[in-house]
Parts: C-alpha cells; structure tokens; sequence
C-alpha cells in the first residue's frame, strides 16, 4: 500500500504543499519546551551502566489480580509487565523511548529517526531495520497502522480520546510512516509523544485473533523480555530474550539487565510487606505512612542487608489520593455544598495524628512542578481565565487558593460554622441532629469508595466529622478490581485517587477532567467534570507551544479545579519511599542528579556479590 506521499513527486508543483510528511528531515529525537539533552551520537542514557552484566532475578509485588493480557481495553485487569506505556511495558516496542534524566524528550527506538511539521499537521517516524517480533517475523509500517487504526476503532476511552486528532497513518514504504492530523484539529504538540510511547501490535498475530476482546493468552511481543509461566491472577515470570533485535540501541543499551523478572499479586498491603520482609520479593515503593515510620527497624535493616530510602525525584508529583465528588448526583453540583465538605476537612490534624507528619499539605495537581499554582493569577493566567469570569468563583481572581487554617489537634468550630452556613445556603439544614434537605427531609448521605483499607482509614476522622454534623455516611474499601469497577462506573458518591500527572500532560487532562470523558462510558473522568472553562483551559495546555503558554494554562486549569472544589486536596509527597533487598547495582544519584522515576525494573542489574551477602546473612538469621 503507498499512500498520498509516496506519490508525492507525481502531484501537480501546486499541489506539493498539501501533500503530508514531504521529505521528513529525520532526527534522533523530539523534546517539548527545552531542548534535548542527548545528541545524534550518544551512546547510552546516563542513568544505565553500558557495562552491567546481564543476569539474575529481580522479583515486584503488585495489588489484587489480573484476568486479560488485552492491555488496550477498559475490560478486564491487564497483567503487570503488560502496561501500555512506560516501563510497566516490557513486552511491546514503541517508536520512541522518553529520557528518565529530561523532563519531555524522547529518542529513537524502534524509530531510527522522527519528523514533526512545525504547524503540527503530521509527525513522520522512519523504522529501523532489523527489528523483529519474538516468532522471528519482521517488525513493519504495516504493523504500526494496524495498531493505531485497532486503538481507534477497539481502544478504552483514554485511548480514543488521545487519538482524536489522529485522522489516519498512512505507510510511503517499508519503513517510512506519517501520522496525519484530523483536518480543523488544535495544534497538539504533545501528539508525537503520544504516538511514539504506545505500544506496537503485531498484525499477523491479531489477524486470528480477535484484539476486541480480554485474552488469557499473552499476545505476541517484541521487546526485551517475554512471558515464561503465569500463574492467572497470582503471579507472572518474564524471561530475557537473548537475541533481542534492540538490545544495542542507544536508548537500550546498560538496560533490561536481569534474566528474569517476576510479579506475585497481594490482596492485602499488610500481608505483602511481611513477605517483603521474608524475602519473597525484592523492591516496591512504601506508600503507607505508618509501615514507613514503625516497620523499618528489624534486622535485615539494621545489618545493611534492607535499605529504606526516601529519594527526590523530579516528577511532577501531583497530588496523593484527594477526595473527590460523584457530580452525578444532584446534591455534589452546588459548589457551596462541595466548599462546605471542604471546609469540615482537617488535613493537618489527619496528617500529624494518622500519617505520621510523613505528607506535605497539598495545594495544586501539580505539585512540585512550575506548572502549579502560586500566589493570586498572573496576568497571562487572568487572560485565559477572563472570558469565563462569570462561571468561576471571584476569589479565583482575587486570592491565593490556601487550605483552611488549622492548628492540627481536631475539630474546628468556625469551619464547621461556615459548613453548615454554605449547607443551609444551599438548602441543606440540621433538623433532630440529621442534615436533610429544607423541602424534601430527604436525608444528605455520602457512600465512600476507597482503594485500600489504609485509606478508609486515614478518612476516618474527616468521617466522624461528617457524622456529627448530620450528614450518613458509609464507607468501604473493597477489592481492587471492584474498587476499579466502581469508580469507572460511578456507583459511589466520594472517592478517592491518586493523580500523578507527566511533563507533558494534556492529553490525560482531557481523560480526567474533561466533558467529553464525563459522557462516556468507563471514563476515566471519575468525578464526571463537565466545566466549560476547564475544557478550555485543557485545549490550551494540549495545544502550547512554550513553557510560558504550558504554564499559563496549568495554572488556570489548577486554580479552576481548586477553588470550584471538585477535590479536596490533602496529601503531596515529599519524595519517592524506596524499599529493597540490597542485592543489586545501580549508577548512582551522585553522577546522574535526580530522576524523573527510579530506573530499577530497567536499569538496575544484578550484583553477585551483595546478592550472595544477603543470601548467607539470611541463611545465618533463619
């Protein structure tokens, strides 16, 4: 098949301009608002050892279970080692490989090289030779079209909404590519990052197979590693393909080290840090405040054998588990309601006395970014915000967003004033000690959804809080994929998730917080958010072209989404909680500075030595 610019020189002279990806000039890589940091010739990421021996075991937890290997559809919990962008995908190629030492750059992987038109109507990606699939079959254009045309046809609802601007791939050769942007769409500069970091299907593979559906078989790869043994929803053993086609790829090269790499599935954290402690797995990030401060101190620690270490790292950090509103139900869409349950949240009470003092207050989805929010607008907020004067609250324009003041020790009585004042406003009044509507008597009533029991938990005084001021609240934290269940489907009134957004975060804005993710079903737009000034706001973050543009609009988009009190903001990470087995090697932090993530599943490598100094420490201890 050849497309429109394969036969570009046999267009009329007048019509060259509208021909798309006419001579792309390739280049080793793309970066959004500074430049890259790697030139044409380098030879390996800084943060990867060129010299690390390949070997050993590297064995992750993960929470609940899995029952599909599809990791394209909202159906389904898809396998750990099977995610669909990032290093949890160690089984697919993707075009580009995204620099954990950059803050938006990405280089050529299964890309030689990538072109993108200065007005954005097309990105071109020229494929290397030599690649090929785990059954020995080549890798081809035909392959990616396939893939992107499956992702708009079959994809979730994240997938469609990031591709629709896409308007098609049309294939000039074997190994030339071009990515047509839909005719009237925004200029999005984050598109050839999109398209580079998706994971590439393997056409013959699917042709028999029918990529709508989950699948317990795992589909054909192309990356580093392979399935081995899966134990179905329990546990799943990759082996290292010795002959992989990429492995001396600059952006390869020092990683993918380990031989094998296993996860076992937890139902429960408690129970998966003791079998950390019994050495059943060896890394995974603490993200319970209590484990972190009271269950560092046994022995393997103590002898140097366990390492507990909180890292800075430059992702943006977002914000950790904010509650969050189902706008669904009548009783959310009033904000003085929204801002009353705000105001009867004390997070620094709920920080120093259930969390340990471990969390900072967070105040912006951008946390530890220039992207977030600070002081009163700036001018080049205010013009982005002008035009919806009349939707958003006047303290927007006027003030600092800050959290209600607190002294950390309980409850406060002129918040709870002020609550149940924006109640009655909104029609909501305390009658026998129960809020009811003024008109109706119905009952306020929240029922809460929580991810895991540790959470519930640290709700808990905000909980009682509700409770004495009327409001019936239910509260539950059930299984992880019924947990998933529900928030995609809405059945539940306040939730609760984690938002850790990237250097370059447009399109999962639109997934999040825009009104057409709201409509569909499965969104991920949990809150279900249809706010006219936010999908504005959205576009001009998809669409910057600098960082002042990017900022500009992040900002406006933090303070739309803080001061409307869609969320209560409560927890932000002071750094990433590291905890391992001392069994392996790494480049240090001291010659890289800090990362974006920490590069263990693909950059760390098995060290002998320690390993075998932790296996006879263990054998003395038994």
């Amino acid at each position: 098949m050849f497309a429109a610019w394969a036969l570009a020189t046999l267009a009329p002279a007048a019509a060259a301009d509208e021909v798309p990806c006419q001579s792309p000039d390739y280049k080793h890589g793309i970066s959004y608002v500074l430049p890259l940091k790697y030139g044409p010739d380098f030879e390996h990421f800084a943060y990867a050892n060129p010299d690390a021996p390949k070997g050993g075991i590297f064995r992750l937890p993960d929470m609940g279970s899995f029952d599909s290997f599809n990791n394209i559809l909202e159906k389904g919990r898809v396998a750990a080692g099977f995610a669909f962008t990032g290093t949890g995908n160690v089984v697919f190629e993707r075009l580009l490989e995204s620099s954990a030492d950059e803050p938006a750059s990405a280089y050529g992987r299964l890309a030689s090289g990538v072109d993108v038109d200065p007005d954005l109507r097309w990105v071109a990606f020229r494929l290397r030779d030599g690649a090929y699939w785990h059954d020995g079959v080549p890798v081809t254009a035909e392959d990616v079209v396939f893939t992107f045309n499956a992702y708009k046809e079959h994809g979730s609802v994240a997938l469609k909404t990031a591709l629709t601007d896409l308007d098609r791939v049309e294939v000039a050769n074997e190994r030339d590519l071009c990515f047509i942007t839909r005719e009237g769409a925004e200029p999005n500069p984050i598109m050839p990052f999109a398209y580079g970091a998706m994971a590439i299907q393997a056409k013959h593979y699917w042709e028999t197979r029918d990529i709508s559906k989950t699948t317990t078989e795992p589909p054909l790869g192309a990356g580093p590693y392979r399935l081995k043994d899966v134990d179905l929803g329990r546990a799943l053993t990759y082996e290292r393909m010795p002959d992989y086609w990429g492995q001396d790829l600059p952006v390869n090269r020092g990683r993918y080290n380990f031989d094998r790499l296993k996860w076992d599935y937890f139902r429960d954290e408690h129970v998966m840090l003791e079998a950390q402690k019994a050495d059943v797995f060896d890394l995974r990030e603490e993200t319970v405040s209590k484990n972190w401060t009271t269950q560092y101190d046994f022995p393997a620690v103590r002898a140097g054998m366990f390492k507990a270490d909180l890292r800075y790292i430059t992702r943006v950090w977002g914000l950790w588990w904010p509650v969050f509103w189902n706008l669904e139900r009548e009783r959310f869409q009033d904000i003085r309601v929204r801002e009353a349950l705000y105001m009867l949240y004390d997070f620094p009470y709920i920080n120093r006395v259930i969390l340990f003092g471990f969390y900072d207050q967070g105040v912006s989805f951008f946390h530890n970014s220039p992207m977030a929010q600070n002081g009163v607008p700036s001018e080049d907020e205010l013009e982005l915000l002008e035009p919806f004067r009349d939707q958003l609250p006047p303290r927007l324009f006027t003030e600092a967003y800050l959290q209600p003041p607190s002294a950390s020790y309980g409850f406060r009585r002129d918040r709870v004033k002020r609550a149940l004042e924006l109640f009655a406003e909104a029609g909501w009044v305390v009658r026998d000690g129960k809020l009811v509507n003024a008109e109706t008597g119905e009952r306020f009533r929240i029922d809460f959804v929580f991810v895991a029991a540790t959470l519930l938990r640290a709700m808990m005084p905000y909980i009682d809080v509700l409770n004495r001021v009327g409001i019936e609240t239910t509260a539950r934290s059930p299984e992880n994929s019924h947990w998933l269940y529900r928030m995609r489907t809405g059945t539940f009134d306040g939730g609760a998730y984690l938002y850790i957004p990237n250097n370059t975060p447009g399109l999962d804005l639109r997934n999040r917080f825009g009104s057409a993710a709201a409509a569909q079903e499965f969104t991920q737009n949990w809150a279900r958010i249809r706010d006219p000034a936010l999908d504005h706001l959205i576009e001009r973050a998809i669409g910057a072209r600098s960082s002042r543009e990017l900022y500009a609009a992040t900002r406006a988009m933090d303070r739309v989404l803080l001061w409307k009190f869609y969320f209560i903001p409560g927890m932000a990470q002071p750094g990433y909680r590291l905890v391992h087995w001392d069994k392996f090697g790494e480049v240090p932090w001291s010659e890289t500075g800090p990362l974006s993530r920490v590069p263990a599943i693909d950059a760390w490598w098995w060290d002998e030595a320690k390993a075998r100094r932790v296996q006879e420490w263990l054998a003395r201890s038994e």
